[in-house]
């Protein structure tokens, strides 16, 4: 009994929206008549009253019948599929770009090699001119100042 109390409204308010989103979806090449602006202001003033989102769906919107074979939209989507779509795996294209990635990993990877051995050679040099060198002062028991 409650839900048959508010069904009209609901009924209304479901209209009212579907009128406004469609509207704002439909591209202004399939608008009719007026500004799609205008038609946005005549769903949302006169939508409690049915006469804003019904003017939309009969005449604001160019619509265009279900060109091709098929009465039902899936059957109409089967005899107009442009697409195909190919697995990964099978892509040519989409295998030669990972060739192309690797190569490049590969590039890197060989550049960042050639620098770890460069800078591993100048430390282990560093190094042995650090152990060739006269040392200098060591340990804490040494103090420059005299105090310990």
């Amino acid at each position: 009994m409650f839900l048959l109390r508010y069904l009209p409204f609901l009924l209304v308010l479901a209209l009212w929206i579907y009128a406004f989103i469609d509207c704002v979806n439909t591209p202004e090449s399939q608008v009719r008549g007026l500004p799609k602006v205008v038609w946005v202001l005549i769903i949302l003033l006169f939508g409690e009253v049915l006469v804003g989102p019904i003017v939309w769906l009969v005449a604001g919107k160019q619509r265009q019948p279900a060109a091709g074979h098929g009465s039902t939209p899936s059957e109409w989507h089967r005899s107009h599929s442009t697409t195909k779509w190919v697995a990964p795996d099978d892509n040519p294209e989409f295998l030669r770009s990972l060739k192309e990635e690797n190569k490049k990993d590969e590039a890197l990877l060989k550049d960042w090699e050639a620098d770890l051995r460069r800078r591993e050679e100048e430390l282990r040099r560093k190094e042995a001119r650090q152990g060739d060198a006269p040392d200098g002062p060591q340990g804490p028991e040494e103090n420059p100042q005299g105090k310990g």
